[in-house]
């Protein structure tokens, strides 16, 4: 008859000393603390399963105390009585949350975020935005669970939250994101509906009209609005940034995201790359002389930056996307008057309307989508003769207007896509 092994004792485990060889120490029932030579000390677990002999570990100790190592032996025990192998019942709870975590809403997420940057469908600054919008407003609350384990009562407390902070434009975006990562979920079987889709009716709605950027296109009212940007008194590189923006009247995106390598000031042209581009198309903006001028005076403050326009703590960044609409504010200018997306329509009236441009070379360079005759896409040098007089026949007009020039009327009833 086998003697019976005498339990273990807490300060025993703890005075423990290394040998030269590896020392078990028994606690009865299968369970033992085995110490290494160099000090480590391992809680191991010993037992017969289909006729084999196996051990599995239960953790280090301190860490696992010998309370907790008993627990876990009488654990292991429990499933051995029903005939389950305490080993491959690990390794089936492992894999289970291996796959709850492959399959979080944030996983999922970022999988999907991942691919729409993969396949090019948005710009960097988008994608920037998409992963800001993600982890600031969505991640913190639903990032962990699985993500056919989101409930109602959470998608809806996400859009509240947001609701609150009174951006209820943002808690669309928000409930629209969390849609596609839903669709994208279900388009790779790992999930079976979209819970978010019973709320597209939830927040208040808005106007069926299209809501276009703030803009001035009577050329009485953006004379004056010249003069002010021309007296802005914030930072030199804001200022830049505001005197240049009506003369090239890109995206204020595109605009602090501008380059130095991107500028030929010599050619007088700016060529930006496609990735940067909303049709992710590469552009090219003749410069006036104006914005020639602009660029050279600042190229001694900002030229060893990257960006043209860098930010105020960094010149590895680009300025921040508020800084032009907030330089505005300072101005006294409400979004209601105008914004920095706002310039491009003002050029597109105008240059229409007053200075009878044709359209399609207006279109050309506001980068919208303008095909031949034949039905073929314009290159980006297309009609660049024509376009360089537009360009300057703008600056020179924008000049004109601020020195109190005769401001001629428009000739047809203001509005025009953005």
């Amino acid at each position: 008859m086998a003697k019976p092994t005498r339990a273990l004792g807490a300060l025993e485990v703890e005075r423990a000393k290394p040998g030269s060889k590896q020392k078990h120490l028994f606690d009865g029932g299968g369970l033992f603390l085995v110490v290494t030579p160099s000090g480590g000390k391992w809680w191991r677990f010993k037992y017969r399963f289909a006729g084999k002999s196996k051990t599995i570990s239960f953790g280090t100790y301190p860490e696992i105390s010998l309370a907790q190592a008993r627990e876990r032996r009488e654990e292991a025990r429990k499933l051995l009585a029903v005939d389950i192998d305490p080993s491959a019942d690990r390794k089936a709870v492992r894999a289970a949350k291996t796959e709850l975590q492959a399959n979080s809403f944030e996983a999922i997420a970022r999988e999907w975020h991942g691919h729409m940057v993969e396949k090019k469908e948005w710009s960097d600054e988008h994608a920037a935005t998409i992963m800001k919008r993600l982890t600031q407003d969505i991640f913190p609350w639903i990032g962990s669970k699985p993500i056919t384990e989101v409930t109602a009562k959470e998608i809806k407390t996400i859009l509240d939250r947001i609701r609150s902070r009174g951006v209820i434009e943002t808690a669309r975006r928000a409930l629209t994101i969390m849609g596609q990562v839903y669709r994208y979920a279900m388009s790779i079987d790992r999930a079976n509906y979209d819970i978010s889709a019973g709320f597209r009716g939830y927040l208040p709605a808005t106007s069926k009209t299209r809501k276009h950027m703030a803009s001035v296109t009577d050329p009485k009212e953006l004379a004056p609005l010249l003069r002010i940007i021309d007296g802005y008194q914030g930072s030199f590189v804001a200022q830049c940034a505001l005197k240049l923006l009506p003369l090239v009247f890109v995206r204020p995106g595109e605009l602090r995201h501008m380059e130095w390598a991107e500028v030929d000031l010599e050619a007088a042209e700016w060529n930006i790359p496609g990735h940067k581009m909303k049709m992710r198309q590469p552009h090219l903006v003749p410069l006036s002389t104006q914005a020639v001028a602009i660029l050279k005076e600042l190229h001694p403050l900002t030229g060893t930056s990257k960006y043209v326009f860098p930010s105020t703590r960094s010149h590895f960044r680009c300025m921040s996307d508020n800084t032009i609409n907030a330089a505005f504010r300072r101005m006294g200018l409400n979004s209601e008057t105008i914004t920095g997306h706002g310039f491009r329509a003002t050029a597109r009236t105008i240059l229409d309307e007053v200075l009878q441009v044709r359209p399609d070379f207006i279109e050309h360079q506001l980068a919208h989508a303008v095909r031949d005759p034949n039905g073929r896409a314009y290159n980006r040098t297309a009609h660049l003769a024509e376009r360089r007089k537009m360009m300057q026949l703008w600056a020179d007009y924008l000049d004109g207007l601020k020195a109190g020039a005769k401001v001629l009327p428009l000739r047809k009833t203001e509005g025009s896509e953005q």
